[in-house]
């Protein structure tokens, strides 16, 4: 028997109009035993439809997600919706409240904590919510991320390639509706304990993002996930009206992407200053000089070159200028291909 959650959730996901409230998830410390984390909640559901789960700040540094559920859940009408809209704006709130990535309750990447332990740390209990409270409500997901303060990306959804070929191609279908001018089919490196693959194992349809980076607030990168979510309810028909997916440079849609394999990333072969070369988007050659990793603290100690393993289009690059060895400093897409893809 699957335990029972520790987190409590003070609103009614079955009942109609528009509800706005907390969950109130247990965090015992030294000035408060009874103590509660509470996390915003907000659902707005209307006749019949699917349900369509909204999610920010899963890494407390990531802005534009929460900036952008957190404008649509003030002024979502329930009386223009068809179906149920649950967005949770600011989910790992005590990594949102400290401005990183980690939480600073239990040091653990709430999206490597999935599908989580209720008795386990903060971070593993709250995603056990998520899994086991949420998810069996859910047809749909986005789940808005940025590269946060650990880099910059190229504005974008981004997908598994999910083995299931119907699935696969409404997910496509739908990153084509969000609007962003990039949707990357990708392969990562550590991806089996993330809110992604928790969904995937579901069967529910999972959508991300990459809307911005280093550390900031992206104009454009909340721009696009506004409008991106109208867009979304549009797709899936929980609202009137057809998706806008112009770009600001006058293409009409998205261009689908992939990172196939290991080849499309660059690591840090040691600890050092990294200086790029090029900026999210840029059009990069094999071989071509990603960056210099410096070493300023030694006089005369010469610069290592970091260079590109293929050819694409520079999606993710470093973020702080201080790495260490192992990070990833590149990572370079290239156009989808769907027989390589499948291969």
């Amino acid at each position: 028997m699957a335990s029972e959650s520790r987190v409590r959730c003070e609103i009614d996901f079955e009942v109609s109009g528009r509800q706005a409230g907390y969950l109130r998830a247990p965090l015992s410390r030294n000035t408060s035993g009874w103590g509660v984390v509470e996390i915003p909640v907000i659902s707005v559901k209307n006749g019949s439809g699917p349900t369509i789960l909204l999610t920010g700040g899963v890494h407390g540094d990531e802005y534009e997600g929460q900036i952008a559920v957190s404008r649509l859940a003030r002024s979502l009408d329930p009386a223009k919706v068809q179906g149920r809209v649950i967005m949770i704006p600011a989910l790992n709130m005590p990594a949102v409240l400290n401005d990183t990535r980690l939480s600073p309750v239990d040091n653990r990447d709430m999206n490597r904590c999935f599908p989580g332990n209720p008795r386990g740390t903060f971070s593993e209990m709250l995603a056990h919510f998520v899994d086991t409270v949420v998810l069996p409500l859910v047809d749909i997901s986005v789940d808005l991320h940025t590269a946060g303060h650990s880099g910059d990306s190229a504005l974008s959804t981004n997908m598994h390639y999910v083995a299931d070929a119907e699935l696969r191609e409404r997910t496509m279908a739908a990153a084509a509706a969000f609007g962003a001018p990039y949707n990357v089919v990708f392969w990562g490196v550590d991806e089996g304990a993330t809110l992604t693959s928790s969904v995937e194992r579901r069967g529910i349809l999972s959508l991300g993002t990459e809307l911005g980076g280093w550390g900031r607030v992206n104009v454009e990168g909340v721009r696009i996930a506004d409008r991106a979510l109208t867009n979304i309810l549009k797709h899936f028909g929980l609202m009137d009206g057809k998706p806008d997916t112009t770009q600001r440079d006058g293409s009409p849609g998205t261009r689908h992407m992939m990172v196939r394999d290991a080849a499309g990333y660059s690591f840090a072969p040691a600890g050092g200053l990294f200086e790029p070369r090029n900026v999210v988007g840029d059009a990069c050659r094999a071989g071509d000089l990603a960056g210099y990793l410096h070493f300023v603290e030694d006089i005369d100690r010469d610069p290592l070159e970091v260079r590109y393993r293929r050819d694409g289009v520079l999606w993710m690059s470093a973020g702080p200028g201080r790495v260490q060895r192992g990070d990833a400093v590149a990572v370079l897409m290239e156009d989808y291909d769907a027989v390589r893809a499948a291969a």
